[in-house]
Formats: structure tokens, sequence, C-alpha cells
């Protein structure tokens, strides 16, 4: 008896050796190990290098000093200074197309692509949107190149198991683990991305930047971005933009577009929260109530006003502005996408059509001659589409500050400042506001209003 039981013994002491060096072999076994998945997806994820110039003026004892440092604003020629950084990306096509983050490549003079076999190409950038944090570039003469294929993203769910890849901190591919910890983010507030972002526990670093995040069939889910902490590393909240918006960037750059042409709402909302629900007699938060509406607003010309509810896009529900902007990024189709509308308690369906914002009327750019008190002062008239450049509130009207110039940097101005006001006269086009200035031989006094302050400037 004392030896049939250790036969038996030995018997399950062979078949757990077995069973911990056997390699997975169906879908099911795959969550054993990682590494099936990880041979099959990894050789897209590429290594970036960048390299790019920047300008940098000579330092002096007293550009720190709160009182001299205005003295010596501008001081010194400026001097080219090299800088590198790395990052990753992520081929999605053997026609050699790679998406990258808009930070790690936007401003780049070289990139240098470096495939997980060994293999090195130069790349160009096709499309970058720094808003988005996308940009997509494009090595040439490079065959049989691994691909990723793109997941839908309205069928991520929160609780499914991902993996990130990436070179972080420049140490070599890496790839870490973790779930879809939830949908629909805004990611902070670094100055990077907007809107709608899936949030992950992979540890994700920097040199992430650019890097995949796939699920468990090796579909891309994301493109890393961006990571929520105080110390710079990795606190288990990272963010990704989905692949729903990296397709149509993808699309975008293939048509030829070398910018990336973003729907225009030309609207201003909220978010409806419990309170506003209740008083507009719903069970549930949810939607965005509009609270202002550009003349030019395709949705105006659809029939919303200011007040109603938009509660679906093309019958996906929306809790933010942002979200609200990616559904009309990622409409399937291209011209126009279908919205949910609440008004006095009844619901209906309105077509909306997907625009670029107008560039009408002309925008006049004018740039003042040299002989003028703000010589290279470039001033345009305010339209949908100088707009959406400068994120002007939609109800801005009038003249706008393109280009300070040398002089009207120093006195204050800055690029996006609409200009009310000169020397008692007020704004109503590019040329006469250079006119004025063009004239002026004494004090000059601007009024003009600065996001949501107003502020006057006396030179």
């Amino acid at each position: 008896m004392k030896h049939l039981f250790l036969i038996i013994l030995l018997g399950l002491f062979a078949q757990g050796a077995q069973a911990e060096t056997r390699v997975p072999q169906n879908q099911s076994e795959i969550t054993l190990s990682f590494a099936p998945l990880v041979r099959e997806t990894a050789p897209a994820v590429v290594n970036i290098y960048v390299r790019f110039v920047t300008q940098a003026r000579a330092r002096t004892p007293f550009m720190d000093d709160p009182f001299f440092e205005r003295l010596f604003e501008g001081f010194g020629q400026p001097q080219p200074r090299v800088q590198n950084s790395l990052g990753s990306g992520v081929i999605l096509g053997d026609d050699g197309i790679v998406v990258s983050n808009y930070h790690v490549v936007g401003q780049a003079t070289d990139i240098r692509v470096v495939l997980n076999d060994g293999r090195e190409y130069d790349a160009g950038v096709l499309l970058g949107d720094q808003e988005s944090d996308l940009a997509i570039l494009k090595i040439d003469d490079a065959k049989d190149l691994p691909f990723l294929s793109l997941r839908d993203s309205e069928t991520v769910e929160v609780g499914e198991l991902t993996l990130a890849i990436g070179n972080p901190f420049g140490v070599g591919q890496t790839v870490s683990s973790g779930i879809v910890s939830g949908l629909a983010r805004s990611g902070g507030s670094n100055g990077r991305g907007a809107g709608y972002f899936i949030q992950t526990d992979a540890p994700i670093n920097p040199g992430n930047s650019g890097g995949a995040l796939i699920d468990m069939r090796g579909q891309l889910l994301g493109i890393n971005t961006r990571i929520l902490s105080r110390s710079g590393g990795s606190n288990g909240i990272g963010f990704a933009i989905p692949a729903d918006l990296v397709a149509a960037f993808v699309k975008q750059a293939r048509d030829g577009n070398d910018r990336f042409i973003r729907p225009w709402a030309g609207a201003t909302g909220q978010a409806v929260d419990a309170d506003l629900a209740e008083s507009l007699g719903r069970d549930r938060p949810g939607g965005i109530m509009l609270a202002g509406l550009h003349p030019a607003s395709p949705l105006a010309e659809a029939g919303f006003e200011v007040g109603d509810v938009v509660l679906a896009v093309d019958g996906a529900t929306v809790g933010s502005p942002g979200e609200m902007l990616f559904r009309m990024s990622v409409a399937s189709d291209q011209n126009s996408a279908t919205m949910t509308r609440l008004r006095d308690g009844e619901e209906d369906v309105l077509t909306v059509a997907l625009i670029p914002p107008p560039d009408s009327p002309p925008r006049e750019e004018t740039t003042l001659s040299e002989e003028a008190s703000l010589p290279g002062l470039t001033l345009a008239r305010i339209n949908p589409a100088v707009l959406a450049e400068l994120n002007l509130p939609i109800a801005a009207d009038g003249v706008v500050v393109l280009d300070e110039g040398p002089i009207g940097r120093r006195v204050g101005l800055r690029r996006g400042d609409v200009l009310q006001r000169i020397d008692r006269q007020d704004i109503e086009t590019p040329a006469q506001a250079a006119t004025i200035l063009s004239e002026a031989r004494r004090g000059t006094t601007v009024r003009a209003v600065r996001g949501n302050s107003r502020i006057v400037l006396r030179f």
C-alpha cells in the first residue's frame, strides 16, 4: 500500500513538472503564460529614436532674478542645441505605416525606427496632431513588416487583461501586464491629448509613450500616451488613446492629409450631472446640455438649440464634451452622424453634418511693417477656423493676434489675444488695427481679451 501511494505521488509530481514547462496550446491555456502572445505581437512594436534642434539663448547671472530678468529678455543670439529622445511606436500595415505619440516625434528633425529583429529605418511624419497627441509615420523600402490589427473600441470592457509593450527608460523592449481599469477617462490635465482614453494599470513609464496596449487576442486596444504620477514613474494609472481614433488618423494619413481634420461642433456644453438630470425629469445623469452654439455650427443647422441635451452620437451614449467630440471624430460615416436629442422631455434623432471649421469669412491676415510701432505683429479676423486653431471661445469675435512680433511680445501681447480697442477706437478689422498702430507716434493703449480676462496694455 505504501509503495502504491509513492507511485501515485511521483506521478502527480511528474504531471506538475510537465504542466509547468509545457507551452500553452489553446486560448484557454494562454492565461498560464503570455509568452505565445508576446512572441506574436512584440515584433510589430518598434523603438523610435528622435533627434531635434532647439534654439537656446545664452544664460546670464540675472536671468532668474525677478527684477532684472525682464531687462535681459532676448539677451544674446539664439544658439542651436541638438537634443535626443526616445519613445515607442506600432506598425499598423505592411505599407510601413507606424503610429506614435506627437510628443515623441512631432518636432523631430531626424527619426530612426528600430524593429524588434534589429532592422533600422529612417522615417518621416505623414500626419501629426498635438491636441490628440498622435502622429502617423511612414518608413520606406521595408519588406515583410509585422503589424497589428485594431480592436473595435466599442467592444472593450473594464476588467479585460492587457499587455503594454514599449521601451521604458530606454532599457529595451519591455512587456508589462494589467487590466483595463476604466473607459472614457479624461486623462488628467498635463496639456496633451483630449477627451477620451482607456485607463490601464499595466505599468507604463517614460519611453513607453507611443507603445502598444494589446488584448489577449493580440489586437491593438490603444496607444500608450501618458501616466498619472507625482514621481514620474508608474503608479498604476496609465492612459491609452483608443484604437478607433488611431484608425481615423491612419485613414486620413493614407488619404494624403498632413494634418488631422477634426469635425467641428461649434458648440459648448456641460455634462448632465445628477442635479441637472433631476431638473430635466431624468432618473439618471448622462448627456451634454448645450450652453452655446456658433451661428455656423452644424448642430444649429441640424436643429439643435441652446438648452437641448445631446444624449448619444451614432447610438453611443456620451457623458462629457470630450467624449462627444471623440464620437464625432470616429464616426463610421465620415460625412454625418446621428445625434439623439432631448428637448422638453421628448427624445428624437437628428442627422448632423461632420464638417471642418469653416474658414469664412476670410481671415484677412495682416502683418505690420517694420516702420509700425509693433513691427511683425500679425492679426486676423476671427472665423470658425481661427476659433478652432487658437482654441478661442465660440463667442469670440473681431480681430485676434496670430503672431506678436518681437516688440509686441515684449510689451505683453500674446498669440490668441482678441483686440477690442486701440487708443479709444473700437477694432473691427485687421486692416483698421494695422492702420492705427502704424500711425501711432505717442503712447498707445490696447484693450484686449485673453481667455476669460480683460487686459489693458500701455506702451
